[in-house]
């Protein structure tokens, strides 16, 4: 089926916990990185090079695949403006786009609201993971969140007459029905019924499911491989959410990183295999991005909480290369010991809302950002 018949589909992989943008893309014919990175640096022999500058640590090989074939954009420098340096509230700016004040709605609930308004596809989106992610959730907007493999997933999935089940979930609806004045009751009370329904119409993924594609056995492939099952089930699902971490590498860096990123580049490798098996690539892209980077010099075994991170879009109609600026790694060049970000998050979730899903994009990250153009 040509694109013009498919809708856009977005995949979001969240690293969690601040990943290390400098044992990602490695600047290794700077001195300063070596200088810098004595515990955690990793060997130029080993290094996986794109250029005469940049490379991947070996554990990135598939990815360097994808760059090969020209289908990775690598956003450098990444953040946003006085970064904090808490997961909490760093997480919190880059799923609902407030960076001054506490936001309300995630970017994502929004774009799930203006697919959907009167909420007849409850599983719009469809989120891997063990609890709703802040960017999905926004009042009165369903969204089917799976907390474990696909086949066992379910709610109650003894009881199969529907009549009777029908009764049970409004049982169960009833007892989440709003308390006055509680946000988060009320969360529930508008969104149960609805995420009940969608653990019932994403039943019948796995059931649909035939690949030779094997994906490891790691969490992240699992989600993925999840993310593949509801995808080629055609149930009209536009934004699938997932997370792996925590890249949070304080201490024992290098076999913690190299684990995660062997972890997420594989199941990708997988997920894009298998997609491509089906006929089904064409309209998906994968965003991934880390609440903020890690410090420049490492701390003896780990590093610790930085500021500019790399972002990273793949798919077979993303235009692949290097896009913004690596930032400087001169001493007098950093922000309190870590990278200065020059692009802004927002301005990467711009061109996917505008030149991929077809969304204005200003409601949705509150205001006018400058875009890369990674997309053909």
């Amino acid at each position: 089926m040509a694109m013009g018949q498919k809708d856009p589909v977005l995949v979001v992989l969240q690293l969690t916990g601040g990943n290390d943008y400098l044992n990602t893309v490695i600047p290794y014919n700077n001195p300063l990185y070596q200088d810098n990175r004595k515990a955690v640096g990793i060997p130029e022999g080993q290094i996986l090079a794109f250029d005469n500058e940049y490379g991947f640590p070996p554990y990135l090989a598939p990815l360097k695949k994808i760059w090969d074939d020209e289908k990775l954009a690598i956003m450098h420098g990444v953040g946003y403006l006085d970064s904090p340096r808490s997961h909490f509230r760093s997480m919190d700016i880059w799923h609902t786009c407030e960076a001054e004040k506490v936001g309300t709605e995630g970017w994502l609930g929004r774009v799930i609201r203006e697919f959907d308004p009167k909420k007849e596809n409850v599983v719009t989106a469809v989120s891997f993971g063990p609890c709703l992610f802040r960017a999905l959730a926004v009042p009165g907007v369903p969204v089917a969140c799976v907390a474990g493999a696909l086949e066992r997933y379910g709610f109650l999935p003894n009881i199969q007459e529907p009549t009777q089940r029908q009764q049970v979930l409004e049982r169960f609806s009833r007892m989440y029905q709003p308390i006055e004045g509680s946000g988060v009751m009320e969360y529930l009370g508008t969104t149960g019924l609805d995420s009940l329904k969608g653990a019932d119409i994403l039943k019948v993924a796995p059931s649909l499911y035939k690949s030779d594609v094997k994906y490891p056995s790691s969490s992240i492939a699992s989600k993925l491989r999840g993310i593949a099952q509801v995808h080629l089930a055609d149930l009209g699902t536009r934004i699938f959410y997932c997370d792996h971490g925590s890249f949070d590498s304080h201490a024992g860096q290098n076999p913690l990183h190299a684990k995660l990123w062997a972890d997420v580049s594989e199941g990708l490798e997988a997920f894009m295999a298998d997609l491509r098996q089906h006929d089904a690539a064409e309209n998906v892209i994968v965003l991934m991005f880390s609440e903020f980077g890690r410090r420049v010099r490492d701390n003896g075994s780990g590093t610790d909480h930085g500021a500019a991170g790399a972002t990273f879009v793949l798919g077979d109609r993303v235009k692949g290369g290097h896009y913004g600026e690596y930032p400087s790694l001169a001493a007098e060049h950093l922000v309190q010991g870590d990278l200065n970000p020059n692009m802004d998050f927002r301005g990467i979730y711009s061109t996917i809302l505008d030149k991929w899903l077809h969304i204005d994009p200003v409601p949705i990250v509150n205001g006018t950002y400058e875009q890369p153009s990674f997309l053909h």
